[in-house]
């Protein structure tokens, strides 16, 4: 199993995602399917998937929506969080990649809370009401990320979820002298975020680092 931590020693975050945060038999294996791809290294760590679970419990979310889906894990997690009459739509542009999530979907009895709509994401949330959303998760393209921030500020309902991955974009964030456009991008996010009164935000060092925002 690959780690992914932006600032966590290779000992530390081995004993993270092998010991506490343990995959279930069904997600260990899309995760090994995964990581026999190419770019099978942009899954995220088991702690990130049981963080949205919990997140989106605590808050006894409803209705979800995840930004890039890729194979599918991350999607496993928050519907399987969700009640049985709950919602999670999905937005990705990939077939190829996302139809290697669906048979695990089934097996785990959530495909029927999972809406995937396979068009750009801000197509899909455009026709998505205001308020309409109590936990939204990012992970797609990055220089896109404050487009999908804006967005789901006006999709998720007061006192709803928004995290965004991949913040800490392997600790370059932190480093003054990446100034590549990705890395920018997410730094200057990280700082608008972190001033943004309509939110109260916190910037996690979890996995490559999660911003998690709620909406006042």
């Amino acid at each position: 199993m690959r780690t992914k931590s932006a600032i966590t020693d290779e000992r530390t975050a081995r004993y993270v995602i092998e010991k506490i945060t343990v995959d279930s038999p069904l997600e260990r294996r899309l995760r090994d399917e995964t990581e026999k791809l190419s770019n099978g290294g942009m899954i995220s760590g088991s702690d990130v998937g049981r963080l949205l679970g919990v997140l989106a419990q605590s808050i006894g979310a409803k209705t979800a929506l995840e930004i890039g889906t890729f194979t599918g894990y991350t999607a496993l997690m928050i519907a399987q969080a969700l009640p049985q009459d709950g919602k999670l739509i999905c937005c990705d542009v990939s077939d190829e990649f996302t139809r290697i999530g669906r048979p695990y979907w089934k097996e785990a009895g959530v495909e029927t809370k999972i809406d995937l709509r396979l068009k750009p994401a801000l197509e899909t949330l455009a026709t998505l009401k205001p308020d309409s959303i109590d936990f939204a998760f990012i992970d797609a393209d990055k220089l896109n990320y404050e487009k999908y921030y804006e967005a789901c500020l006006k999709l998720v309902r007061p006192g709803g979820l928004i995290l965004l991955d991949n913040m800490l974009w392997h600790g370059d964030v932190a480093d003054p002298q990446a100034t590549d456009e990705t890395t920018t991008a997410l730094r200057n996010l990280n700082q608008k975020i972190s001033q943004d009164s309509r939110v109260a935000s916190v910037l996690m060092t979890v996995g490559d680092g999660v911003m998690l925002a709620r909406r006042h």
